[in-house]
């Protein structure tokens, strides 16, 4: 005999919960696993715009959130029969563990569902080992404070996509599951528009063209990405020389076609055109500069990859419209151009 995972005690509820009554399940639904029938019947109920995925359904129900007859069921494998009337009850978002920082930060845009912002080099843009304060997160729950309505059941901004520490650039952001479901599945269909400038060493041949190939992890090193011949992820990258320094250097365009880990760095590197400061997979690219010794010294010296996330577009999920934005370069970026143009 199967036990089920039925309690009959009533879980604590507080005035903030929402509670949901679902339909009636029908005999075309008998037998249907639990939290599929959620997941089919929760669209018809929830307030217009919201939405709920599949895996916080089902966090829902392991944690008690969800009765049968006031008895809490906590089986997300249970077998729905004909007549069943669950209520299910979603607590108020939980605080995030990231603390909130008072942090500046330069907003491109903002409204209730999303907000671009610019990033600084040398932020990393979510709380992990060893960078668990001034991040991106961190800066965002409290520009934030009360305007996420949640991601997963938890206040935090919805990261949908990132850029390395040491990039600069665009970023979109969700404040609510369904911005978030919305862009990621933008991303996941490559329907993003996404440009980046690189300022690289020596002038890519043919000027302007098509990069492709699988990356995955190194086989040599597991720190960095690399081209692989097997396994990976298909990755596209369009890029277009924008100008050329004294035959020794070049600012390129990089038009992302899929978004994988050091995607733009991985292709350039693998072609011979290295971006300018980048400690990974720069090569010997240095004793190549055909420069004056001063500005070659600062070229060579320039403390992070030299990679902007110029513009971004993506198509609004509320309101269906296409929004593109466009970043300046930064001061430090700049700087190079000018000692490159010299």
């Amino acid at each position: 005999m199967i036990m089920e995972k039925i309690y009959l005690i009533k879980k604590k509820m507080t005035m903030e919960d929402t509670i949901f009554l679902l339909p009636e399940a029908t005999a075309a639904e008998n037998n249907m696993r639990l939290d599929k029938f959620l997941t089919l019947k929760l669209p018809e109920i929830l307030p217009v715009g919201e939405v709920m995925s599949r895996s916080r359904l089902q966090k829902l129900i392991l944690s008690g959130n969800l009765t049968l007859d006031d008895v809490i069921i906590a089986d997300n494998s249970r077998k729905v029969k004909t007549g069943d009337a669950y209520v299910l009850n979603v607590p108020p978002a939980e605080e995030a563990d990231p603390v909130a920082e008072n942090i500046a930060l330069e907003i491109i845009y903002e409204d209730d569902d999303l907000l671009v912002v610019n990033k600084p080099a040398g932020m990393t843009v979510h709380p992990a080992a060893g960078a668990w304060h001034g991040t991106l997160v961190n800066a965002l729950l409290y520009h934030c404070a009360e305007n996420l309505s949640g991601i997963g059941g938890v206040k935090r901004p919805g990261i949908v996509h990132r850029i390395d520490k040491e990039t600069s650039g665009l970023l979109v952001v969700a404040k609510n599951d369904f911005a978030h479901q919305n862009l990621s599945e933008q991303f996941a269909e490559h329907s993003i528009e996404r440009t980046y400038w690189a300022v690289v060493y020596g002038v890519p041949q043919p000027l302007e063209g098509t990069i492709e190939g699988n990356i995955g992890r190194s086989p040599f090193d597991r720190k960095k990405m690399a081209i692989v011949q097997s396994g990976g992820k298909t990755a596209i990258t369009h890029y277009k020389t924008l100008q050329i320094f004294a035959h020794t250097a070049a600012l390129v365009q990089c038009q992302l076609e899929t978004g994988r880990t050091h995607q733009i760095r991985v292709h350039l590197s693998s072609k011979g055109y290295a971006l300018i400061g980048d400690k990974v997979y720069i090569k010997n690219h240095k004793s190549e500069l055909a420069l004056p010794a001063e500005i070659k010294n600062y070229v060579n010296s320039f403390p992070r990859q030299a990679l902007h996330a110029k513009s971004l577009g993506f198509i609004h999920p509320r309101s269906g419209q296409f929004m593109q934005f466009d970043s300046d370069l930064p001061a430090d970026m700049q700087q190079l151009l000018q000692k490159l143009e010299r």
